[in-house]
């Protein structure tokens, strides 16, 4: 694949992303975040075949990169799920306390 078509695909990918995504409701961020976590994962074990895969100096710090970035972007995807998911529970659940059957 030459450069210009890794362009290309790179572009279209990063357009058609933006599109689908800024069109999602607010109401289903949570459950897509969870789902983009899980290819997120999958990027990262991209990243590092590319990693075990390159020869070059240069490959080899453009891959360390993609690990790390890859790697951080899936960390950080269930911080910022968990997160969301910690503001729909009760306050009572969040100091650690149970709930109160009414009695």
């Amino acid at each position: 694949m030459t450069g210009i078509v890794a362009l290309y695909i790179f572009m279209l990918a990063a357009f058609t992303g933006y599109e689908i995504i800024a069109k999602v409701p607010v109401i289903l961020h949570t459950p897509l975040m969870s789902g983009s976590n899980f290819v997120h994962g999958i990027v990262l074990v991209g990243a590092m075949v590319a990693l075990g895969n390159s020869h070059t100096t240069l490959e080899k710090v453009i891959g360390a990169i993609g690990v790390f970035m890859a790697a951080g972007n899936a960390a950080g995807g269930y911080v910022v799920t968990e997160r969301m998911l910690e503001m729909f529970k009760s306050s009572g659940a969040k100091a650690g306390k149970p709930k109160s059957g009414g009695h």
